[in-house]
């Protein structure tokens, strides 16, 4: 395994060096109420090589003109890049063909366009997807869940740029490492600290669990479908943190005033439950399995099974 890019190791503005991918289709409706036709649209993936913070554009299609429509856009909300790097179109996870024609197509008028304005477009060697595996997980994030969402029911393209917005905020919601040492803080880092200084929180909203999506009002579906999102993407970031060893031995403990991450399914969208540990259960045979956690709103205890210790170093 050869050693990470520079630009991934290096903390610096966020989105001075991105990676850029295309996830889809979907399917759009052209208007609202029964009778509507559904056409293709692509989504345009924007990540953060320094946070891992995301960026999500919704295109119509995949001419050259709608991807430097999506990139003006992204540049006016989130600076110029120095550098964006892309893979040849070969290997786009989950995409059409039509993404290959189009970078096979237009990838010389792109990287002078993007040269002009002042931005290195780099590519990959071509049919190397796991040079790009940034933008490849990232796309995994977004489409794995959104594809399982997106077959409750047909949206708008206003609608689902408006859905997109709320799952962009939900992914760079996500823990990564503790602000600080202290035990008394209960505060984690995120990819919003690095975007807007503070973490991103969202309106309260009344649970849409046991509704009927075909019952509710248009803009009641949109919320229905951030809740599905947040519900199946936080349980399985947790699940994706917890490290899978053997039972039968353990390489690590959780330590005394360490920050952990405890999955909780009945956690509004964009809250996450954090909690330093203060004590320890050992069980007969000396073993810690169960831990008191400290959290804002008192002293829990959990299973380790429900519990994730969050990286303390800034590697993640």
């Amino acid at each position: 395994m050869g050693d990470l890019p520079r630009d991934r190791t290096h903390l610096v503005f966020p989105f001075l060096h991105t990676g850029i991918d295309y996830a889809g289709p979907v399917l759009i409706a052209d208007r609202r109420g029964r009778g509507c036709r559904l056409t293709k649209s692509y989504i345009c993936i924007f990540v953060c090589f320094a946070v891992k913070a995301l960026h999500l554009e919704l295109v119509t299609d995949l001419s050259k003109e709608s991807f430097l429509a999506a990139l003006h856009r992204f540049i006016g909300r989130r600076g110029k890049p120095q550098t964006i790097s892309s893979d040849n179109g070969t290997t786009f996870v989950g995409a059409s063909n039509d993404i290959y024609n189009f970078f096979k197509t237009y990838s010389d008028d792109i990287q002078t366009e993007a040269t002009n304005k002042g931005i290195d477009f780099k590519f990959i060697p071509p049919y190397s997807p796991h040079f790009g595996g940034l933008w490849e997980s990232a796309v995994k994030s977004v489409k794995h869940h959104l594809r399982r969402i997106l077959s409750l029911t047909h949206l708008t393209f206003e609608e689902m740029s408006t859905c997109l917005v709320q799952i962009e905020a939900i992914l760079n919601s996500r823990p990564l490492t503790p602000l600080s040492s202290d035990p008394s803080d209960l505060s984690c880092l995120t990819p919003a600290h690095f975007l807007i200084g503070r973490t991103f929180l969202t309106v309260p909203q009344p649970p849409l669990d046991n509704e009927n999506i075909k019952q509710l009002e248009r803009y009641e579906r949109i919320e229905k479908l951030k809740q599905h999102f947040w519900q199946r993407f936080s349980h399985e970031y947790v699940t994706a943190l917890q490290q899978k060893v053997k039972w039968r031995s353990s390489n690590r403990d959780l330590e005394l005033g360490s920050m952990v991450l405890v999955r909780d399914r009945t956690q509004p969208p964009l809250l996450w439950v954090l909690g330093r540990i203060t004590k320890l259960h050992p069980g007969p045979d000396g073993v810690n399995r169960v831990a008191e956690i400290l959290t804002k709103k008192g002293t829990i205890r959990r299973a380790y099974n429900n519990i994730c210790p969050l990286p303390e170093t800034s590697s993640c």
